[in-house]
């Protein structure tokens, strides 16, 4: 069928509810609009659904939350493993993730499948965590993480507790275009289900097992006991998840003084106070800095909705600095390897892992320090895929994992980034450096010293309309087919994921990457920097990660200026 076609299906269905049909109704006379609804159904990817909430196929709404979850409920069945005791379920803050939340357990326990529905809104690490404690095969949870208020989304996961691996993640996506979006959907009422066996609400509970192994990664009580009386620290949630069990954490180590801010504490969907929910951006701090002002706070912690992500503000000087995710991790990387030394607790054959497109200042931390660096690719299911394998073999022990996007996890509890342990791990290592006169900025300039001098950015270029992706998808294969001798500083290596290989520009001569194919290109330039570009996989966007190194900060920041001018030129000329 053609778009047309499709919105006057969903117009006349009897499956459609009535509120939906109005919304129809009303974009009738704006063709544009019914053709970006219904040329094609919302893509399903390693990373789920991610959407704006609007009726359509392409939107997020409760026939596309119930399409998806069929064909998940139909991959489950068929796969061959025990389902175990089934699936468990969360949910963040957004505007209809409980009503969503809900339609999935729905569709799972009408197919048969017992489900574990978490009683009200949970941080995502949490999830990870119940799916293992839990015995399920697999896990649902319900946001959009730190996009705006208009979106919301479906992450699945499998029995490691990981995001579905891209192999599961493809066959939901065929699944879901060989069934129909009314016609074979199954439901089931929730108190029938509950009343079947089908059904069980997980709580308090599963928080305090949680938080333990939460807490099971602290090394620095005794630097937060030992720091001045007056430490405080400026907490917001961003109106999500965090709003409880990161203040929880926190007290628990000893800090004695957390100053939330009032309004962001307010667990709402609609975002009130911010422009974007996203604590890698400054600008939602600004509540938080003018109540740290106020109260004469060195340090800001803040959580994005789903309590995933785990931004960072200090004050230095005068001034209120955000820290980048790249930042923030070499800083509890470091932390966390010297605590331990130090403390003769870091176990043989330790361990780090990281994304390619995160900074190689972690590669030399690590080697500074004898620990295992493993690369790779972006999104935390592949951190998770090394956590399992590490485990499996018995190689390496892993302490700690990031990516630039402000993710990090300490330990092997969850396979998801967990901004409630980051949260902790953070304001330890605050303490740890308020007890010898520095703050946080200060530390990593220190790190700089020992180290090396970095500079990483990260840019994008979106595309809008019904066709985004494919749009996305050509302008990536155009880059693939250009082998530039120079991106701002001299090309040595291209490393093309999706060919799995590594082009010497020099010689000439080809080696396999090692590692799965991904639509990644990387490029290896003149004076140790670096350039990624990868299409996102959650928006219409290709993402563009500068890295820079110099033998001064200022060295570091005119290589990171010449390769961004490089990079915006070479896309020009994609045009």
């Amino acid at each position: 069928m053609n778009y047309l076609d499709n919105y006057h299906r969903w117009l006349e269905s009897d499956a459609v509810d009535e509120d939906t049909k109005k919304e129809l109704r009303e974009i009738q006379g704006n063709p544009e609009e019914i053709e970006s609804r219904f040329t094609s159904m919302l893509e399903f990817g390693t990373a789920g659904l991610r959407g704006v909430m609007q009726a359509g196929l392409n939107g997020m709404n409760v026939y596309t939350v119930r399409h998806a979850t069929q064909a998940f409920a139909n991959i489950i069945r068929n796969c061959g493993e025990s389902i175990g005791d089934g699936v468990t379920i969360a949910h963040d803050c957004r505007n209809n993730s409980r009503a969503f939340a809900c339609e999935a357990a729905s569709v799972l326990m009408a197919n048969g499948i017992h489900v574990n529905l978490f009683e009200d809104l949970r941080p995502t690490p949490e999830l990870s965590f119940a799916i293992r404690e839990t015995g399920s095969i697999a896990g649902i949870n319900i946001t959009a993480s730190h996009n705006t208020k208009e979106f919301n989304g479906y992450k699945a996961y499998w029995a490691d507790g990981a995001q579905m691996p891209p192999e599961h993640a493809e066959k939901v996506s065929q699944e879901m275009a060989r069934i129909d979006i009314f016609d074979d959907i199954q439901l089931i009422d929730l108190e029938e289900a509950a009343s079947g066996g089908l059904l069980t609400i997980i709580g308090a509970e599963m928080d305090e097992k949680y938080m333990s192994a939460v807490l099971a990664q602290s090394v620095g009580r005794e630097f937060v006991a030992a720091a001045p009386d007056d430490f405080e620290i400026v907490f917001t949630p961003f109106h999500g998840a965090g709003y409880r069990l990161v203040p929880e954490v926190l007290h628990r180590i000893g800090m004695k003084h957390i100053i939330p801010v009032p309004e962001q504490m307010v667990v709402d969907g609609n975002f009130p106070t911010v422009a974007s929910p996203n604590p890698e951006n400054v600008e939602g701090f600004k509540m938080a800095i003018a109540l740290a002002k106020e109260k004469d706070s060195e340090l800001i912690i803040g959580t994005d909705p789903d309590a995933d992500r785990c931004g960072v503000v200090v004050r230095n000087g005068e001034e209120y600095q955000a820290l980048t995710g790249n930042q923030i991790g070499v800083l509890l990387l470091d932390y966390l390897i010297t605590v331990r030394k130090a403390k003769g607790i870091l176990p043989e054959n330790a361990a780090a892992v990281k994304s390619i497109v995160t900074t190689p200042m972690a590669n030399r931390i690590c080697e500074m320090n004898d620990v295992s660096i493993h690369e790779v690719f972006t999104g935390f299911k592949f951190i998770g895929e090394k956590i399992k394998e590490f485990r499996e073999t018995g190689e390496y022990n892993f302490i700690f994992g990031f990516e630039e996007s402000i993710g990090f996890l300490a330990g092997t509890y969850a396979r998801d980034k967990d901004a409630v342990v980051a949260s902790m791990l953070v304001a330890e290592m605050a303490c740890y450096y308020r007890n010898r006169n520095m703050n946080l900025v200060q530390a990593l300039q220190a790190l700089y010293e020992k180290y090396g001098f970095y500079r990483e950015h990260t840019t994008s270029v979106q595309y809008e309309g019904f066709d985004a992706g494919e749009k996305m998808r050509a302008r990536m294969d155009r880059i693939r087919e250009e082998v530039p001798t120079e991106i701002g500083l001299p090309v040595l290596r291209i490393r093309d994921y999706e060919k799995q290989e590594i082009l010497d520009r020099a010689t000439g001569e080809r080696v396999s990457t090692g590692m799965e194919p991904s639509n990644v290109l990387y490029y290896e330039l003149a004076d140790r920097c670096n350039l990624a570009v990868r299409p996102s996989g959650t928006e219409p966007k290709i993402k563009i990660y500068v890295m820079a190194q110099g033998d001064s900060m200022e060295k570091a920041e005119a290589n990171l200026r010449c390769i961004e001018d490089g990079i915006m030129e070479m896309l020009k000329r994609e045009n």
